[in-house]
């Protein structure tokens, strides 16, 4: 496993992390068999490990405390996010930032987090999500600069928003800002627009999720492709998104033949072969599925190849806005 720094912080961090969500609850959740998958992962160099407690409410992050206190001899990077306290996502900023993150919400949200992964501190504190009409806001940059002093939090990130990657810049003049978590595969490659130049700048360290776009660049997905209810993918894929992305997945599943790649591999090498991205957090739940994607790490893409996978971009426009 390659290793790569967040300059502003000193850590070195596995270039290929791990994104929790599917085991927070998702249809065929087990916990015996995400431990297994996690024990797998810190075996290969994993050391880089994100949740939430919005997922399943921390059952997410009681897995990675049980992971953590079963290897006591690895140095383990854990990290989280404060929910909105609206529950709502995206962050929209015509809601007023108390009504999202008001200082006792960060505070009550972050002890719960402790409580959960039954540890005095966690590494990276984040919010779920963000709106820049809130970076001035004296609230949540008292939360943490006050978690912070008491020892609750290492560092501080956000995760921002879906295909809206400059929608942080504000919050990185405060300066505040350690980490940013956000949004970037072969489709969307908006963040590399500006948002990545920021963030090397800065020292400030880039967590890419959303690597397959929810499963699409993965090349698993097909016409008949349906989630039981409840399921987030139901929204992210309902008509006519699906048969639009598969319409864009095909011609990469042809080119990845071509060259002789796995689909996932190729999006997860695409992801880090920019310089700006700290880690990569591919959703997983399966033995096998850790096996091949922390395989990627140290095996770059050429400038050729790069190349013929930036024609695949696709910009798309927030629900939200107009």
């Amino acid at each position: 496993m390659t290793n790569r720094r967040i300059p502003r912080l000193g850590w070195d961090v596995s270039e290929v992390g791990y994104g929790m969500w599917g085991m927070g609850g998702w249809t065929g959740s087990d916990d015996g068999a995400s431990a297994t998958a996690l024990d797998r992962a810190v075996a290969l160099g994993c050391n880089f490990f994100d949740t939430a407690w919005a997922y399943g409410d921390g059952r997410s992050e009681r897995l990675l405390g049980d992971l953590v206190r079963r290897h006591p001899g690895k140095r383990l990077f854990t990290a989280t996010k404060v929910p909105p306290k609206d529950r709502v996502w995206p962050g929209k900023g015509t809601t007023p930032v108390d009504r999202v993150f008001p200082y006792d919400h960060i505070i009550e949200y972050t002890d719960r987090s402790l409580q959960n992964l039954g540890t005095d501190e966690v590494d990276l504190q984040q919010l779920h999500v963000w709106d820049d009409h809130w970076a001035e806001d004296d609230g949540w940059k008292r939360a943490v600069e006050d978690l912070k002093r008491a020892g609750k939090i290492r560092a501080f990130g956000i995760s921002v928003n879906r295909w809206e990657p400059e929608n942080v810049l504000h919050a990185i003049d405060t300066t505040l800002v350690d980490t940013v978590q956000v949004v970037h595969n072969i489709f969307d490659q908006a963040p590399e627009d500006l948002l990545f130049d920021v963030c090397q700048r800065e020292g400030i360290g880039v967590i890419a999720r959303v690597p397959f776009d929810e499963g699409s660049l993965t090349g698993a997905l097909t016409p008949q492709s349906r989630w039981p209810d409840g399921d987030f993918r139901n929204i992210y894929f309902q008509a006519p998104k699906l048969q639009d992305t598969l319409a864009r997945v095909e011609p990469l599943k042809m080119l990845a033949g071509e060259w002789g790649e796995p689909l996932p591999g190729l999006a997860l090498r695409f992801i880090l072969a920019h310089p700006a991205v700290t880690t990569v957090i591919p959703g997983m739940r399966a033995v096998a599925h850790v096996e091949a994607n922390l395989a990627v790490s140290g095996h770059t893409l050429t400038g050729p190849q790069v190349a013929a996978l930036r024609v695949f971009r696709w910009d798309r426009k927030p629900d939200h806005r107009p």
